[in-house]
């Protein structure tokens, strides 16, 4: 970090970028009394008919779907399928899918623009996935294949399903598969038209439509055009988000299934056509076909997504946890229109500098009373209300984006070389802050490194758990995959839940 003044800062042109982004992972759903009555009302009489119907569908399907692969070996499963398999099973499929989704309470799917053929674009990206209701878009699409993990082959009902799509099945436990998951969506989409189109989900998980998740490279790694799909709810009550955290799965069936009617926008935007330099670089065309699809959409495009089970976001050159201390203080800070620059450290390399919350304010130029409050408490403070300049150096040097994760770790182990007096214990004889560490003593990171304890982007261990202030074992995060099929599998337990009740 060069060394400047405080009096680098400068207020924020409200022109000059954009605002911190909605937290895309937390969806919030307040009911009104009145609200509540009704979804009593309709919860108790309207969707246990509704799922149980919806149950009887679902073991329709299974016959249509085993009938057209029934009595064909694997190699004859690698091509697509023709002939009256194609037909009646294809139509069956399709007419009783669309069946099953009225029955949940979608009576209406409108649909914009015009879908292209296959070999316009043979794949198709849709977004925002925001629930396990999204395969609904397979409908007008007329069912492209999807990708779907290949543990689900074992469920059943589903498995008959996943082989009638001839989906593209990865596994999670052989390291070579996602190459050959690879192999096999560029043999597709080059194949001229021979097969179906493919459908992704490009951002790998569930949000809450508030913001468009970062885009996997995975759809975009055969370099040939593809048709952004967009998918809207436009109800007056959003019942169907299923986020990382917010209602779950029951919660959220029940809920739509309590609605008197669901409508679904799926809109087809034109063909996207990649240049030579996109086709040769997955991400940059991800990152565009993102861009273009978030402003068709109305909505910020971010840098978040799911690293393991704990969603991220890029802070300068850093992945954070999305909603650590860091995340927080740079939006306390934004909002308060300033933007970090040139910040004197205040003392040499390993020498402590304990300020108060005034001195802090002062600093960073910041006059609001509540601003100066909630800045303050990201930090660590002492008995006497003090914190560390130079973990609040730290964290603005992360913030500003200027330096490099290797290049902020060695600054911080550079100026926290030496345990603040504060922190400082008599151990026997030896009081003195350069005293040798005990023979078992282990090294801790600075304490200001632990504003970003994913930063590494590994799974945060229980010990990281607590500074996050999530719990210790974080709910597992809504997967992508079985598109096609995943809603199923919920009402299937939803059926065996309302049964037993």
């Amino acid at each position: 970090m060069s060394q400047g003044s405080p009096g680098d800062w400068a207020p924020l042109d409200p022109t000059a970028g954009p605002s911190a982004p909605p937290n895309p992972f937390v969806h919030e759903l307040h009911l009104s009394r009145l609200q509540r009555v009704k979804f009593c009302l309709l919860g108790a009489l309207l969707a246990p008919i509704r799922v149980l119907l919806a149950f009887i569908v679902l073991f329709l399907l299974w016959p249509f779907a085993w009938l057209q692969v029934v009595g064909l070996t694997e190699k004859q499963l690698q091509e697509p399928i023709t002939g009256w398999r194609k037909t009646v099973c294809h139509n069956g499929v399709l007419g009783l899918s669309r069946l099953l989704f009225f029955l949940l309470g979608f009576l209406r799917i409108r649909v914009r623009g015009q879908r292209a053929s296959r070999l316009q674009a043979p794949v198709l990206v849709a977004a925002p996935h925001s629930t396990f209701f999204d395969p609904i878009v397979l409908l007008p699409c007329d069912l492209p294949k999807v990708v779907s993990r290949a543990e689900n082959l074992s469920v059943p009902v589903i498995g008959a399903l996943l082989r009638f799509n001839q989906a593209i099945l990865v596994s999670r436990h052989d390291p070579a598969s996602r190459r050959r998951v690879v192999e096999e969506v560029r043999r597709r989409a080059t194949s001229g038209g021979k097969w179906p189109q493919v459908l992704f989900f490009p951002e790998g998980t569930c949000s809450n439509k508030k913001a468009l998740l970062k885009f996997k490279p995975g759809a975009f790694i055969a370099g040939v055009p593809v048709q952004p799909v967009l998918i809207r709810y436009p109800n007056s009550l959003d019942t169907t988000s299923w986020a990382w955290r917010g209602p779950g799965v029951l919660k959220v069936l029940w809920l739509t299934a309590s609605q008197p009617c669901s409508i679904v926008d799926v809109e087809f935007l034109p063909v996207y056509h990649p240049s030579p330099e996109e086709s040769r670089n997955p991400t940059l065309y991800a990152n565009n076909v993102q861009r273009v699809m978030a402003q068709a959409l109305g909505i910020p495009a971010t840098e978040c997504e799911f690293v393991g089970s704990l969603p991220v976001i890029v802070v300068g050159q850093l992945k954070v946890a999305l909603e650590p201390q860091l995340w927080e203080l740079g939006k306390v800070l934004r909002k308060a229109g300033l933007s970090p620059g040139h910040v004197d450290m205040g003392a040499e390399p390993g020498r402590s500098r304990m300020i108060s919350q005034e001195e802090f304010a002062r600093q960073l130029q910041l006059s609001d009373p509540q601003t100066v409050t909630g800045a303050f408490s990201y930090f660590q403070q002492d008995a006497q209300g003090l914190v560390d300049f130079r973990d609040v150096a730290l964290a603005l040097a992360a913030l500003d984006g200027g330096r490099s994760l290797d290049e902020l770790t060695r600054l911080a182990f550079e100026v926290s070389s030496r345990p603040s007096p504060s922190t400082t214990r008599s151990t026997g004889s030896c009081s003195a802050p350069t005293c040798a560490p005990p023979r078992n003593h282990r090294p801790q990171p600075p304490a200001a490194l632990r504003l970003w304890p994913t930063g590494l982007c590994q799974r945060p261990s229980r010990r990281a758990t607590k500074h996050l202030n999530l719990p210790s074992s974080p709910p597992a995060c809504p997967v992508p995959q079985a598109h096609f099929c995943s809603c199923l599998i919920f009402l299937l337990l939803l059926f065996c839940f309302v049964l037993f009740f």
